[in-house]
Parts: structure tokens; sequence; C-alpha cells
């Protein structure tokens, strides 16, 4: 793949994935082919959407107009929540590679366990995607939200070990008990909300590490999470905050920084989104 000059980390299976990506969670339909043609455009190639963003099919549309081959970028895609029933995931995944215009996506996940849903039987979804490996239209899969319980469930009872995690983390919710976990059995972590919605951007202590570096507070959190080894994908409807988001990868973070970020960690009062344990949302 060509584009940024991002490093690469080497998921458990032997895939490559790009560690900064772009995210789509709440990008419009009618924003969603500009948003990614203006980002391959500015070397991203690295792509995250799903199911419930509903907005594959633009996604798919702004890859194509960019001019991309298929073997330039990696895509990735989650199933909805009310697809978790093995024919619903299957028929659900056949639309997904329709809507976004490919033969195959390089990653695909299961959103939420939803594990007060479906008698809690996350596994039999898993199953299902383990179907889409083998047969090579998931070139990797993986979950999204998985807490430590769930995450043992999957490695006790499936057949393929996640690649990947995609999990809240920011400096105000490292998420460290889950990341550990995930460290120790060779699970890659993908942070979404790097920037905690937002709130990264104004706060003090990253804007003060910022100044010494010539960045942004915005820029401090990402380099903070790929210094930590996670893959980021933050998500922009503007051109010049994607490019900023990008211009990452040209200072270091020293330790007395990196010891300033960790004082920023408020455990569950910094969680943004849902909790897994609870999420029900279909």
């Amino acid at each position: 793949m060509t584009g940024l000059n991002v490093p690469t980390i080497t998921l458990n299976d032997g895939h490559g994935i790009p560690q900064l990506g772009l995210g789509t969670y709440k990008v419009a339909p009618e924003d969603a082919a500009r948003v990614v043609r203006e980002g391959a455009g500015l070397g991203y190639r690295h792509f995250d959407t799903a199911q419930m963003y509903h907005n594959e099919k633009e996604v798919g549309e702004g890859l194509k107009t960019a001019g991309l081959e298929r073997s330039e970028f990696f895509l990735t895609t989650k199933l909805n929540n009310n697809n978790h029933e093995p024919d619903d995931a299957r028929r659900s995944f056949d639309q997904s590679l329709k809507d976004l215009g490919v033969d195959y996506v390089d990653l695909f996940l299961i959103h939420w366990p939803l594990p007060t849903l479906y008698g809690g039987d996350f596994v039999s979804t898993w199953k299902v995607l383990e179907e889409f490996h083998a047969d090579g239209r998931a070139k990797s899969i993986g979950v999204s939200n998985f807490q430590v319980d769930h995450l043992q469930k999957v490695l006790d009872e499936g057949s393929v070990k996640p690649a990947i995690n995609q999990i809240e983390v920011h400096p105000f919710l490292p998420n460290n008990e889950v990341r550990e976990f995930c460290q120790s059995h060779d699970i890659a972590i993908e942070a979404w909300s790097p920037l905690a919605r937002g709130k990264v951007i104004d706060d003090p202590v990253l804007t003060e590490v910022g100044k010494a570096h010539g960045k942004t507070a915005g820029q401090v959190a990402l380099r903070w999470a790929i210094e930590r080894g996670d893959i980021v994908f933050p998500k922009s409807l503007r051109k010049e905050r994607m490019a900023e988001n990008a211009d990452i990868f040209d200072f270091k973070l020293t330790d007395k920084d990196k010891h300033i970020i960790e004082g920023l960690d408020l455990g569950e009062e910094g969680r943004t989104g849902s909790h897994p344990d609870t999420m029900d949302r279909m």
C-alpha cells in the first residue's frame, strides 16, 4: 500500500494493517463519499465503516471515485447488532460487500458483544465470521467492544483467534485491563474515539504537552496511542483536520510527557460511549 508514511501493524494472522486510518462514524451518507475521497487524496489507505453507520455504499463510492486499486487500501466494516443470528450475519455480510463494491473486506468485526441479548451467545456469531475468514471474503476477523470475559469465551469456544479488538481508548480511558489481556493473547488493539469525541482538543494538559513539540492536543493524544502500539482511525468532515490528524509521525513523546498523560486516566468516568456489559441497543 502507498500513501502516508504510516507504520504497519502485523496481525496474528499475518496480515498487515496501517496503524493510522480514517473513521466514518457519524459521517452522514451525503458526506461519506467526499470524506473518503479527500482522505484518500491526502494519503489515507485505511478506512473504517460499519453496517450501523448506514454509509457503506457511500464509503464504497468514495473509494471507487478516489481511483484506488483494491490492493491499495485496507477496509473494515462491522456486523450490526440486529444481525447476530447466523443467517442474518451471512445475509448482511453479503449486502455489505455489495454496498461497498468489493469482493472482500480486510477486516470484519462483531460490533458489540450484546451479552444481555441472543441468550448471550456471541460465539455462534463468531463462528459465522470464521466462515467468512475461511472463504477469503474477510481477510481478517475480529471483535469490537469485547471485555476480558467476552474475549475468553471466544478464545475457549472458537476456532480462530480474533485478530483485533476495537475498543474505546483515549487518555481519559486507557482501558488497560482489556488492552493488557489482548496483548497477552496477541490480539491487536484498535482505539475508537481516540480523541474522546473531541474532548481532548481543548484539554489544558494535552495542550501544554503539545506546545513543546509544536503540536495540538489532538495530535498529542493520537501520538500517545500510536506509541502504545494501538491502531487509530480518527474521524473528521474537514480536509484540513484530516491532514492534521495524519501529521503525527515527526515527533516523539518523552517519558515525562507519557507520565503526565497517564495522570489523565479517569477510569470508568472517562468513558464516552456505552459500556459493553450493558449495551443492548438494536
